[in-house]
């Protein structure tokens, strides 16, 4: 590794919350492991083999090139591609043996086609709109129709439909509640004219803690398997990522001297500055500007003035022993410290998900078993 910025990865930290969250399980009900977007940041290769051996019965992914990532590597476990696709798409994640998420005519007849084309029967889960409205069919009519539909192509079949749970981590549980009895009523019309048993799913991460009535018969754990809790009642979690990087520069500027562009940090005394090679290329946002801080030698060193494209400066004025070479924790613990995702988006006003995506493609992923 050439570059000292770097993120590690504690797979044993996503085997853990994947036990965490199956304890929570009744029997029989299968875990899915939602892998998408680089598996949040983590690594989606390793990560999905951690969850796979901790016990995941199946991987999502939100679109087609995620999944072939995966078989790439030879994973051969069911993998759900959760988006929808344009229908150029449909050879792929045929011949990628993927699992798709459908929820009209349109894609639903090339996927047909696909399998045909390939000789195999593509699977597909419906998708089931009960409140979140974004992607799904919302009436019994439309649900029984695209299930007659996939049941008269050569090239498709059911084998799963799900939903998505807008409010779970929110503390009215009225929609929720709404939410599941429409499931119920959808796949109860679906079941009319589609016998055979197919995979319900509907519990997101949070639901899996607060709502046992809506295991069905798998659940989807989403944020928890990184170890950041959506809910209170979500104990028991280990954070996986550790983003650091090591200082470049340290020196002593003068009272009235400016820090970065703009000059928005103007020191009031004489301030000992250490700059990091780490910046918004690396995802570390601007944001963050005169707002974050990192850790440096176990204590908090705030960060001055703008962050740069390739680099921030920080304030180690009260860290005396602090020197180029040291290690820098721009997220998660060092000695007693510890700035986590969910602090820092406190910070850019946001969520832990957004700040465990942004460490950027340039950002070496280092995974420890």
């Amino acid at each position: 590794m050439q570059r000292t910025n770097y993120c590690e990865i504690d797979l044993s930290a996503i085997r853990s919350n994947v036990d965490v969250m199956r304890a929570r399980l009744a029997p029989g009900v299968k875990f899915l492991a939602v892998v998408k977007a680089n598996a949040y940041g983590h690594g989606a290769v390793p990560v999905a083999r951690a969850a796979l051996e901790a016990g995941a019965d199946m991987l999502a992914v939100a679109i087609p090139e995620e999944g072939l990532e995966l078989r790439r590597a030879g994973i051969e476990a069911p993998i759900l591609v959760l988006g929808g696709i344009e229908e150029e798409a449909a050879l792929a994640v045929a011949a990628g043996d993927l699992v798709q998420t459908v929820f009209d005519e349109a894609r639903i007849l090339a996927l047909s086609e696909a399998g045909e084309k390939l000789a195999r029967r593509v699977k597909l889960h419906l998708k089931l709109d009960t409140g979140m409205n974004r992607i799904g069919v919302r009436t019994r009519q439309e649900a029984q129709a695209l299930t007659r539909l996939i049941d008269s192509l050569p090239g498709v079949e059911l084998t799963g439909c799900f939903t998505h749970m807008a409010t779970a981590d929110g503390d009215e549980r009225a929609r929720t509640d709404a939410q599941l009895a429409r499931f119920r009523e959808l796949t109860e019309a679906i079941a009319q004219v589609h016998p055979e048993p197919i995979t319900r799913h509907a519990a997101n991460t949070a639901s899996i803690f607060r709502f046992p009535e809506a295991q069905f018969d798998m659940v989807r754990g989403g944020i928890a398997l990184y170890g950041y809790p959506p809910v209170a009642e979500a104990a028991g979690l280990r954070p996986a990522m550790r983003w650091a990087a090591r200082a470049v520069y340290v020196k002593t500027i003068a009272p009235g001297d400016q820090v970065s562009y703009g000059g928005l940090f103007e020191a009031k005394r004489d301030t000992v500055v250490m700059t990091v090679p780490v910046g918004y290329a690396d995802g570390y946002r601007r944001g963050l500007s005169g707002k974050g801080c990192v850790l440096v030698r176990g204590r908090r060193a705030p960060i001055l003035g703008r962050v740069c494209m390739d680099q921030i400066m920080v304030d180690v004025t009260d860290i005396p022993s602090a020197r180029a070479g040291d290690e820098v924790v721009l997220l998660g613990r060092q000695g007693d410290e510890e700035i986590s995702a969910e602090e820092m988006a406190g910070w850019l006003d946001t969520i832990s998900y957004e700040v465990l995506c942004s460490p950027s493609a340039r950002v070496p992923r280092i995974h420890h078993l």
